[in-house]
């Protein structure tokens, strides 16, 4: 557990890029010498890097200091209904290495021996030096994973293996780090906060589009989980169905019902989840599903938006960018039909961290719990 404030220190170097000392005493408050002190060991520790100086009109250069890409790495596992994703990512967030499998269902065993030999894999790349700069692995995946049995058609006896589970303890066993457990969206949407453009913004909701749509809540510039962590559960969202009647937001905007759809013309699905890059051409069924699933997502927007004043609203999902992009279009046309007098209907923007959010909002869990303060992300202090 590192000083908080050298916590404040480095999450205002990641925000920002680079900062000289005269810069941190300004926006913390603190001391030049207690800011010196804080720098000199955070520089030694290979935390932070020393630029070039910069030299101004009078006085002496100031030397800018930056985040080390290899001052700490971490790994992140998303485990989904339809496929897991592992990552390695550095200091900057920047993604060193991933491996991905796809099932019909998840299992326990299964996905425990993935998490081993991909790390393994992982470490048996690295140099003794970075391999002790892992500081810990997130695991995103949905709670109550084992409710979802007939949804994603699987034998309910082997989702019932998940009740029992204790997934981040098993895991932990093969670990000679931290492992840390959060919600898949809300994991993202932690990704998007800390290593996405979000730094103008102190208020915003998240949704990512996966198997089963879900989402999370950034309020005054940190992650808001919610008294059982749960916070942000868009997916369970009533909005109208086909004829009128709510249903919940997942049944209509999630690619788990692109996949039914595509099904019941008797072509493979499995690409879905094998090529989130490139779906190739799968119309008339994809428009349809988007018209669709951007009502949806504009009717949970405009309902959220009377209870929070966010400033934006992100969409982002296991899927290609130029769909992504045709679902906010979709969603910004079907926002203009509805009635918002009273309320401001927040700004919409795509998600800057893309498909693998989850994975690296997982591997974002030991970096915020051992390194950084939430809202120095997108707030200068004091």
């Amino acid at each position: 557990m590192r000083d908080a404030n050298e916590r404040l220190v480095l999450s205002l170097v990641r925000r920002h890029g680079s900062l000289a000392k005269t810069d941190i005493a300004r926006m913390t408050s603190l001391s030049a010498q207690t800011v010196s002190v804080i720098m000199r060991e955070l520089e030694a520790e290979r935390l932070l890097l020393r630029g070039a100086p910069v030299r101004g009109k009078v006085g002496q250069p100031s030397v800018p200091l930056s985040l080390d890409p290899d001052g700490a790495l971490f790994l992140g596992l998303k485990i989904g209904r339809r496929s897991a994703n592992l990552v390695l990512i550095d200091f900057l967030g920047r993604v060193r290495a991933t491996e991905s499998r796809s099932y019909p269902y998840p299992t326990p065993s299964e996905t425990i021996e993935f998490v081993r030999t991909g790390i393994a894999r992982f470490r048996a790349g690295l140099s003794p030096e970075q391999d002790k700069r892992i500081a810990g692995l997130g695991i995103a995946m949905p709670f109550e994973l084992w409710n979802w049995a007939d949804t994603v058609g699987a034998p309910r006896a082997v989702m019932d293996q998940w009740r029992g589970a204790d997934i981040r303890a098993d895991i932990a066993l093969h670990c000679p780090f931290p492992v840390y457990l959060q919600n898949d969206a809300t994991a993202a949407c932690g990704a998007e906060l800390v290593f996405g453009d979000t730094s103008d913004l102190r208020d915003f909701l998240y949704f990512y589009v996966g198997s089963f749509i879900g989402g999370g809540i950034v309020l005054n510039g940190a992650l808001y989980t919610g008294r059982t962590g749960n916070a942000g559960a868009l997916g369970s969202m009533p909005v109208p169905g086909p004829d009128g009647r709510p249903i919940q937001l997942i049944d209509i905007a999630s690619i788990a019902v692109l996949e039914r759809e595509i099904a019941r013309t008797g072509r493979d699905a499995t690409f879905l989840w094998t090529s989130p890059e490139d779906w190739g051409d799968i119309e008339p069924a994809l428009g349809a599903w988007i018209e669709s699933a951007a009502r949806g997502i504009a009717y949970a927007v405009v309902a959220a938006s009377s209870v929070v004043d966010f400033e934006a609203v992100f969409i982002e999902g296991w899927m290609p960018r130029v769909v992504r992009d045709r679902m906010i279009a979709a969603v910004d046309e079907a926002l203009k039909g509805f009635d918002s007098e009273g309320i401001r209907i927040p700004a919409l923007r795509a998600g800057s961290v893309g498909i693998h959010a989850r994975a690296i909002g997982g591997a974002s869990l030991p970096l915020f719990d051992r390194f950084l303060t939430q809202t120095a992300l997108t707030k200068d202090h004091p």
